[in-house]
């Protein structure tokens, strides 16, 4: 195999690994890998982007991306106030469900599937207007609630009430108390494109719904998921008789479970519903930074067969052409004879290179990536072969 004596230029381009490292980390942990080996034989020039799919860590993508953050204080998801930001551009404002009222806020890592809320991401949606945007990005992943996105609603101009008159929080719990609905939306929205970002395709209701699919994650148990499920079907009526006439066609519509059922609530709002993966490597600009690149590397935490249903490693692996593609991931599943169906070169994964477990442990995780980018880079140093038939230097997991 020929030796490569001229600059090789690598895009590096992972998701987050969740619960461990942001997308930034772990793209700035290769690139020091790779940097290491630059220059025997050859230079290797690196160019980081951070991606996401809509879930958690979408603010901080597009800010790595050029935005600037805008930083604003949000009720949590059990009513604690969180210091959150959003994403800027002068044009586009991102804000994102995660670090707003996302799962990963619980206090002390107790779940609340009932008394969970939403309100904190209508809150930073209410402040991103403030900004006069022409488009808001809606990104839907990482919620602690199933409310139907009662709670965002609450926030952007609507109130739900009692029998007896009452205000209601807008919770999961408080879904099948909602006698009536007053108020109205902002009138900032009303000239605001609205887009939602989501992979997820699953309906607001039933035992397909967000109750049922998402809800045990958040921690119902069975009757929990019952009494959300009929919360939820008791709020589409009431948004319905509200003068949403759309409400139960769009409960049933892909999406509208996603975050438990705030795609419903972005639906009603005359949400334009997207590909997250897709959109955001649109928004980051991925074409024209892959132009001028021989390599691109990306990765997230699990590789498995999810992967090859169109999460972001598979919307990078359509998008990357010819070009060498090597993906790096906290642990891989996907056996070496299904590579070939994302045209990749080669699988790192964390879990090849110690016993212990790296998942929550982001020392050893960035140590770890470091060392599969000077794995990475030996490789490049040697010259690579077409997508499919790489082969691992001496030293390397070769997994």
């Amino acid at each position: 195999m020929p030796v490569n004596t001229t600059t090789v230029r690598a895009l590096i381009a992972p998701d987050k690994f969740k619960g461990s490292l942001t997308a930034g980390e772990v793209a700035q942990a290769l690139a020091a890998g790779l940097r290491s080996t630059a220059g025997a034989p050859g230079a290797i020039e690196c160019e980081l982007l951070p991606l996401a799919d809509g879930g958690d860590g979408s603010v901080d993508a597009a800010v790595s991306a050029g935005f600037a953050r805008h930083t604003c204080s949000v009720t949590g998801p059990t009513g604690q106030r969180v210091q959150s930001s959003i994403a800027f551009d002068g044009v586009t404002a991102v804000v994102e469900v995660a670090n707003t009222c996302g799962i990963a806020l619980l206090a002390d890592g107790s779940l609340d599937a009932l008394n969970a809320s939403s309100r904190g991401f209508g809150e930073a949606v209410r402040f991103a207007l403030g900004l006069s945007p022409a488009r808001i990005v809606l990104a839907l992943g990482g919620s602690a609630s199933t409310d139907g996105g009662m709670g965002m609603l609450s926030a952007l101009g609507y109130a739900f009430l009692a029998a007896d008159g009452t205000v209601l929080p807008g919770t999961g719990h408080a879904l099948g108390s909602i006698h009536a609905v007053r108020g109205s939306l902002l009138p900032g929205l009303a000239g605001t494109e609205l887009v939602v970002a989501s992979d997820v395709s699953n309906p607001l209701t039933g035992p397909a719904g967000a109750a049922a699919v998402f809800g045990p994650q958040k921690g119902a148990g069975p009757a929990d998921v019952a009494a959300l499920d009929a919360g939820l079907e008791h709020f589409v009526g009431r948004m319905a008789d509200a003068g949403f006439g759309a409400a139960a066609s769009l409960a049933r519509h892909d999406g509208a479970g996603s975050a438990g059922g705030i795609g419903f609530a972005c639906l009603l709002l005359g949400a334009r519903q997207v590909s997250g993966a897709d959109f955001f490597l649109d928004l980051l600009d991925f074409d024209a930074r892959k132009a001028g690149c021989d390599v691109v590397i990306t990765g997230e935490g699990s590789i498995d067969a999810q992967t090859l249903a169109g999460k972001l490693p598979a919307a990078v692996a359509r998008r990357s052409g010819t070009r060498t593609l090597i993906a790096v991931a906290g642990r891989s599943l996907l056996p070496r004879e299904r590579w070939a169906d994302l045209s990749l070169a080669q699988v790192y994964a964390l879990a090849d290179y110690t016993s212990r477990d790296s998942a929550k442990d982001p020392l050893l995780s960035a140590a770890l990536l470091t060392r599969i980018g000077r794995d990475i880079g030996r490789q490049i140093g040697q010259g690579i072969r077409q997508p499919g038939t790489f082969v691992p230097s001496a030293g390397s997991a070769g997994q």
